[in-house]
């Protein structure tokens, strides 16, 4: 059954970066559509980024476009969010999810109801 876990969160300061990894133990991710969401206290959830299963085509939420760049590496089954110039808005629980049947902007816009969920991954941006 698929795990996913999320790594690499934490601190950062405004303008700065952090690499959030999603991974699963019985390497099975290649079979999925994956997406990162975020939620802030106060803040209903969204879908930051995801990206397709086997051609690498991704979606990008206005608010991190040309910051945040989603890649993966299904002999690996692992999938990368390299976030750069992080802003105090930035700062969230982030989360991993996977989904099969489905593209990346629909994932990422939609309420992925199917998909298996990480436990989240804490992400803070301040001086």
């Amino acid at each position: 059954q698929l795990r996913l876990v999320e790594s690499g969160g934490g601190l950062a300061q405004p303008g700065g970066s952090l690499t959030l990894s999603c991974d699963d133990s019985t390497f099975t991710l290649g079979y999925y559509t994956i997406g990162w969401f975020r939620r802030a206290p106060g803040k209903e959830r969204e879908g930051v980024s995801c990206i397709s299963r086997e051609d690498g085509s991704s979606f990008y939420a206005d608010s991190v476009k040309g910051r945040f760049s989603i890649s993966r590496d299904n002999a690996k089954s692992i999938v990368h969010l390299q976030m750069n110039n992080l802003k105090p808005e930035d700062a969230a629980n982030y989360y991993c999810a996977a989904e099969r049947f489905t593209t990346p902007q629909a994932m990422c816009s939609g309420d992925p109801a199917f998909a298996t969920w990480g436990q989240g991954i804490k992400v803070d941006v301040a001086s």
